[in-house]
């Protein structure tokens, strides 16, 4: 699975591959110190003792632990994405794309805990980052939903309530087969949902035809 580049969008984002790197460190232990301890017990000391790094070191990157917080939600949206993108690159059509990305969602979660555990937290500590995290994933699903119905892939509709509904079906089963329990494996889920994205709840013939 792919690992996305860390990177800061602020004048504090590091330009050396060293320093690259000592940004990752610092996001990866943040991720296990805001993961496994929630926000409001988490610290900065806990950050820097699982980096092995000095506490001005932390300060080379972030000012404050709100600001490490939020910088490893939107670390977490760019790893998601390009992981989902990776694995749905060679789909052949939207709606085999669509089963291959919950898949590769749940795998994610089951993966990355940690951070799919911060991202829920945000809501309650960092609600414009929680809402731009979603926001830019509706984006780009509206953009792809847009094309696949100019290739004729998927029917006519409207693409912005399309994007948020399968953005839901992927954060829930996420959370329920990915975070809570493992008692399925990501292609049993990932059939399921996909058979209802391509086919809906409508009644359907039985197999092997009418009288069969």
């Amino acid at each position: 699975m792919a690992k996305a580049t860390a990177t800061l969008v602020t004048d504090k984002a590091p330009r050396t591959e060293r320093g690259k790197r000592t940004l990752q460190k610092l996001l990866d232990a943040a991720a296990a110190e805001f993961g496994e301890r929630g926000y409001h017990e988490a610290s900065i000391h806990g950050i820097t003792h699982r980096a092995g790094a000095a506490l001005g070191t932390f300060y080379t990157y972030f000012d404050s632990k709100e600001q490490v917080f939020r910088a490893l939600v939107e670390h977490m949206g760019r790893l998601t994405r390009q992981s989902i993108a990776d694995r749905v690159a060679h789909a052949p059509d939207r709606i085999t794309a669509e089963r291959m990305g919950i898949e590769a969602f749940i795998e994610f979660a089951r993966a990355h805990k940690n951070l799919y555990r911060i991202v829920m937290e945000a809501q309650f500590v960092a609600e414009d980052a929680y809402r731009d995290y979603y926001r830019i994933f509706a984006s780009a699903y509206r953009q792809g939903l847009t094309a696949a119905e100019g290739r004729g892939e998927i029917s006519p509709g409207p693409a912005e309530e399309r994007a948020w509904a399968l953005i839901g079906i992927s954060v829930f089963l996420g959370m329920r087969y990915g975070v809570w329990a493992e008692d399925k494996t990501p292609a049993e889920v990932a059939a399921a949902a996909g058979d209802l994205i391509a086919h809906g709840l409508s009644p359907r013939p039985a197999r092997g035809g009418e009288g069969a």
